[in-house]
C-alpha cells in the first residue's frame, strides 16, 4: 500500500516539475558577428533566443514546420499529461483489475514517453555548439593601402532552468510509474490468491 501512495505522490511531484519544464527556458542561444577593419571593431548580435519547449513548438508552428511542432508537442506535452492523468485515475479506481489495466497501458505509452528524453537530447545537441567560432580574413588594396577585414561569428548556448526541471520530471515520473505498477500487480495477485 505504501508503494501505491508513494507512486501517486511522485507522479504529483512529477506533474509540478513537468509544467516548469515545458514553460521555463530550456536553453538560450546567442550568436554574434564581429567585424575588425584595420583595428576598428564592430559587433552585432545575429541571434539572441531563450526557448522553452512550448516556445519552441510555437515558433516551429509559426514557421509552418507543422510536423516537427506536432511531434514535439505530442511526445513532450500530450503523452506525459495523458500518462499522469491515467496514473491519477488508476490511483483512485477501486477495481484492482481495472487499475492494473490502466497502469499496464501507462507502462506501454511510457515507452513513447521516452521521446521526452529524445527532446532533451536534441537540446543537448544544440548546446554542443557552445563557443563555436568562425573567422574569415580578407585583405584589400585600396589606393595602394592594404586594408585588412576580419569577420568572425561566435555562438554561445547555455542550459536553462527548464532543462533541469524537465529532466527531473522524466526521472521522478518514471519512478512513480514503476512504484504504482508494482503496487497494483502485487495487490492484484494478493486479491486473486484470496479468492
Amino acid at each position: 500500500m505504501i508503494r501505491k501512495h508513494l507512486g501517486f505522490a511522485l507522479n504529483i511531484v512529477a506533474l509540478g516539475l513537468f509544467f516548469h519544464g515545458i514553460l521555463l527556458t530550456m536553453f538560450s542561444f546567442d550568436m554574434e558577428m564581429q567585424a575588425l577593419l584595420s583595428g576598428s571593431s564592430l559587433t552585432s548580435p545575429l541571434i539572441d533566443k531563450e526557448l522553452s519547449i512550448i516556445a519552441t513548438v510555437e515558433e516551429l508552428w509559426n514557421d509552418q514546420r507543422f510536423m516537427v511542432a506536432g511531434l514535439i508537442f505530442a511526445f513532450s506535452v500530450c503523452i506525459p499529461l495523458l500518462k499522469t492523468i491515467l496514473m491519477c485515475v488508476a490511483y483512485f479506481v477501486k477495481n484492482l483489475n481495472l487499475a492494473k489495466k490502466i497502469l499496464s497501458f501507462v507502462s506501454l505509452i511510457g515507452k513513447w514517453s521516452m521521446a521526452d528524453v529524445f527532446v532533451v537530447a536534441i537540446f543537448l545537441a544544440i548546446l554542443s555548439t557552445n563557443h563555436a567560432d568562425t573567422a574569415t580574413t580578407q585583405t584589400f588594396n585600396v589606393f595602394g593601402f592594404q586594408i585588412s577585414l576580419e569577420i568572425s561569428t561566435q555562438t554561445l548556448s547555455a542550459v536553462g532552468e527548464g532543462f533541469y526541471y524537465f529532466t527531473a520530471y522524466c526521472i521522478v515520473s518514471l519512478l512513480g510509474s514503476q512504484l504504482a505498477l508494482s503496487a497494483a500487480k502485487k495487490a492484484y495477485s494478493n486479491n486473486k490468491t484470496q479468492i
